[in-house]
């Protein structure tokens, strides 16, 4: 029987070829095809439409003016929701004006199976999320619209999640500084993203890691903190400070040391837990 392949010693009749979840990539689709299913049912990539707010957002490469910051939250953000899985469109720089937030959304809404912006979530004389969206529902739809919300975490306290626009498209609103954004994006949306997607484990690892730092880490009581640090073998270092706006510290972080809601401060050497981010 030298050269000689048996019928059905790749895969019998009656075998299960693949089990429900199971992500396809180019081995699975040549299994289909192999035994020959031109067609499967499947949940596709969700396409994820990414848009930041704010007057003062420049994009770079172009030159800033006394009071504007470089966009850094949609180039991120959509960085982050391709990581995740999903097909991802960054939207530019909306300006703080409510009728044009709106008619951006509209426009995008054809594109989106999920919608993330950030900025103009708080309560400021801009926040142009929430002027927009705080009163859009579906009289038909019951718990359509968009709700705001201040969350017991930090960062990331204003928060604003529902659904919009005739096929109810989930949108999630996430504050506007740049580690509240991200931290935002890793704890609602990616979670979110790969719900959609039918994937098992929608969650970061989380693990438990002894803190290395040379003093005691303090924390405001009755929120739960998430702090940048950098994870290795079993212990955990606090990297730069709690600053939503430090984006050079998040660069260097690949966990989130998360401090409870009831605990104020943290001894180094204590165990703490850890998101792990990468």
């Amino acid at each position: 029987r030298a050269h000689v392949r048996a019928k059905g010693s790749d895969v019998r009749s009656g075998d299960r070829a693949l089990t429900a979840g199971t992500v396809l990539g180019p081995p699975q689709i040549g299994l289909l095809a192999a035994i020959g299913r031109g067609t499967v049912r499947v949940r596709p990539r969700p396409r994820v439409v990414v848009l930041s707010t704010g007057s003062e957002l420049v994009q770079p490469d172009e030159q800033l003016a006394s009071g504007q910051i470089y966009d850094s939250n949609s180039f991120a953000l959509t960085a982050a929701a391709r990581d995740a899985g999903a097909i991802a469109y960054r939207v530019g720089a909306v300006t703080d004006d409510a009728d044009t937030l709106r008619a951006t959304i509209e426009d995008q809404l054809v594109r989106a199976d999920l919608m993330v912006t950030t900025g103009g979530v708080s309560v400021g004389a801009y926040d142009v999320v929430k002027e927009a969206l705080a009163h859009v529902g579906d009289e038909d739809e019951p718990g359509a619209g968009v709700d705001f919300r201040k969350l017991a975490m930090q960062p990331g306290k204003p928060q604003g999640f529902g659904s919009i626009g005739p096929d109810h498209t989930p949108l999630l609103a996430l504050p506007g500084n740049p580690v509240s954004s991200y931290v935002s994006f890793e704890l609602f949306v990616r979670p979110a993203i790969r719900t959609l997607m039918g994937l098992p484990d929608v969650h970061r690892p989380v693990v438990t890691a002894s803190l290395a730092a040379d003093k005691a880490l303090t924390s405001p009581k009755g929120r739960r903190q998430f702090l940048r640090g950098s994870h290795a073998d079993g212990s955990v270092t606090p990297v730069g400070g709690s600053g939503s706006h430090l984006v050079a510290a998040l660069a260097q972080a690949n966990a989130l040391i998360v401090v409870p809601e009831d605990t104020a401060s943290v001894e180094p050497g204590a165990e703490v837990e850890v998101v792990l981010l990468g």
